[in-house]
């Protein structure tokens, strides 16, 4: 787009009260340059600048997804490290340059983006880069130990200063994996390190401690290794931070609710022995979800005094150190793990039959009564009719208790590094709890509406336009769903689409008559492109002061980023594009790419007629971009 085309839409966008217009893309889906699709995307490289180049003007946001270093059998990001970085969104070709003192020869570079298999599809290669990518950091590292370059040698031993507590925890799992074989710690055959650094006496400390000592001296160079990959995605990621907020665009942090198997093995002595975080049964699973995640044990996480405890140090250092590096803010992955989280029995499944329930709302269980915060007397009476309608009312004393991991960690994190509540976007999407929602109100934390999933037999609805509240997030569909031009094809012709037309005549053309509204209602659950178009300007008429559009749903692509429930190198494996800027104006011509002057124009006008006659003039520089 044209620097002009950018300050119009910039100024419709202030006119209809956005605050900030985020571009979902975790950093794996980010496009290549041409010959240099190494199998993975990163947001350190020069098609990364671009990419920001592209959407500076109109984007002020970026969200990423999750950071943390992935294992070689799942690629999924949300069950990464919460300190380690992923030495996949390392940027090889940096390597092979001055500023990095050619580290890596261009040959081993240019190798792997020739040999990757998918170097002409917008697809990952995550087994094969995997492997790959840890053979060129081996090369940099060998040639990095022969080289000593001074600069680079002075900044490993900082950032291992820096970063030691959880630095060595990490290294010495890696070391720890190549000496059992594998980096999956329940199966190790030796038990003493699957334990090392959770002794349950004196007598296993020394004997732990000679282990470790042992580890260290066998695995000195493959620690050091790890050290100096966590170094360069480091200055990578801070340099092109930096470079986004030149452009005026912030980049915003994932924090997934699980813990990877390398933090459960470090920190094993802070969770809850014996159980799980997980969904309970509903609409979707009657099952209900067992994630298989560790939940921290409430015991560890404060003192008697009300102060931190020992995990909740450790929560509060991941959150700092993520708005350290993030200062444009958070994403919280399934909030509602954080406040009023469903666990079960690791043997058993999520059903409350099973012995499932809330860990801070079940005080009639026999083992979860001693964590509750919800007392007998807030319980409905028909508990078991609506689990997640148990609690009917708090005190603003235990709402104080359900909120406090957020107020002292989360909250408590950001303004210690000169940041606010503001800075952090709660994914509250699917069930919120009574507890979850008392909490989000009491500190005013902005939450998600998910148009897609609007029900619109509710009039009142949270995720209808008329009702969508200024301090939200909005979108049309996260990563986990399907395009909403996908959604729009399969919801047309069906009474369920007539009724979500039903609801955007009547929110989106308010100046017409019931006939009319009628007429459009009609329309709506006919036509796919103008259901399409329709759900896209709810996005702007709605009084959401925040809009994210994930990279799909913008380029007007058909393609899932994720499918829940599967794996494999096929999952999680979609891309930007590398011709994204050709495809978007060819997709334009179709319809199913976003049209903002289009969409925000019809989004003026839906505000009604008074809105659109104190705006004639912006209304009328925007048809003439159309």
């Amino acid at each position: 787009m044209e620097q002009q085309e950018k300050r119009i839409i910039k100024e419709a966008l202030t006119a209809l009260g956005k605050k900030n217009l985020a571009f979902i893309s975790h950093a794996g889906s980010f496009p290549s340059e041409a010959g240099k699709n190494t199998g993975f995307g990163n947001a350190a490289s020069n098609a990364a600048k671009t990419l920001i180049d592209y959407l500076s003007g109109i984007f002020n946001a970026i969200q990423l997804g999750p950071a943390g270093k992935t294992k070689s059998c799942d690629a999924s990001p949300y069950t990464g490290t919460i300190f380690s970085n992923n030495p996949l969104f390392i940027d090889l070709e940096q390597l092979t340059t001055d500023e990095f003192y050619n580290l890596l020869s261009k040959e081993t570079y240019q190798k792997i983006c020739d040999n990757n298999p998918n170097k002409d599809t917008n697809r990952t290669a995550y087994s094969y880069i995997y492997a790959k990518q840890d053979e060129a950091l081996k090369e940099a590292y060998e040639n990095f130990k022969q080289n000593n370059p001074f600069k680079l040698v002075e900044a490993l031993e900082k950032y291992k200063k820096d970063n030691v507590f959880w630095l060595e925890n990490d290294a010495l799992y890696e070391a720890l994996s190549i000496e059992n074989g594998n980096d999956y710690w329940p199966v190790w055959e030796n038990e003493d390190d699957k334990h090392l650094l959770n002794p349950k006496n004196d007598e296993e400390k020394a004997k732990f401690d000679a282990r470790i000592a042992e580890i260290k001296s066998k695995y000195a160079d493959e620690i050091e290794f790890y050290a100096f990959k966590q170094l360069v995605a480091s200055l990578q990621n801070a340099k092109i931070k930096d470079y986004a907020l030149s452009k005026d665009i912030k980049m915003i942090a994932d924090r997934q609710v699980a813990f990877s198997d390398r933090d459960l093995w470090a920190y094993q002595s802070l969770f809850l022995e014996g159980w799980c975080l997980g969904c309970p049964p509903d609409l979707f699973s009657d099952d209900g979800q067992a994630w298989g995640f560790p939940v921290i044990n409430p015991e560890k996480m404060y003192n008697e005094d009300g102060s931190l405890g020992e995990a909740g140090k450790l929560m509060k250092a991941l959150f700092k150190k993520m708005f350290v590096e993030n200062p444009g803010g958070v994403r919280i992955d399934h909030l509602v793990g954080l406040i009023d989280p469903w666990v079960y029995k690791s043997d058993k499944t999520p059903k409350p039959e099973d012995g499932a329930g809330r860990l801070y709302s079940s005080p009639e269980h026999e083992f979860l009564k001693k964590f509750a915060i919800a007392t007998l007397d807030d319980l409905n009476e028909e508990v078991t009719s609506d689990m997640e309608k148990r609690i009917k009312k708090l005190t603003p004393e235990q709402i104080k208790l359900y909120g406090r991991l957020l107020e002292k960690i989360v909250i408590g994190a950001a303004e210690e590094v000169g940041l606010d509540k503001n800075a952090i976007v709660c994914e509250d999407l699917g069930t919120v709890t009574y507890p979850v929602e008392s909490v989000m109100k009491q500190y005013g934390l902005q939450g998600m509406c998910l148009t897609q999933f609007v029900v619109p037999e509710e009039p009142e609805h949270a995720y209808r336009c008329k009702n969508i509240k200024p301090a939200s997030w909005v979108m049309v569909g996260t990563h986990d769903n399907q395009p909403i031009s996908v959604w729009a094809e399969k919801i047309v012709n069906t009474h369920e689409g007539y009724l979500h037309g039903k609801n955007l005549a009547e929110d989106l053309y308010p100046d017409l008559t019931e006939e009319e509204q009628e007429e459009i209602a009609v329309r709506l659950s006919k036509d796919a492109d103008f259901m399409l178009f329709n759900k896209l300007v709810e996005l702007f008429a709605c009084k959401a002061e925040n809009v994210q559009i994930f990279f799909t749903d913008f380029l007007g692509l058909k393609e899932t980023y994720n499918i829940p429930g599967t794996s494999g190198d096929a999952n999680w494996s979609l891309r930007i594009p590398d011709n994204y800027q050709s495809l978007y104006e060819e997709n334009l011509k179709n319809g199913t790419a976003m049209n903002l002057p289009l969409l925000l124009k019809q989004a003026m006008i839906s505000r009604g007629k008074d809105f659109a006659e104190q705006h004639t003039v912006l209304i009328e520089k925007l048809e003439k971009l159309i």
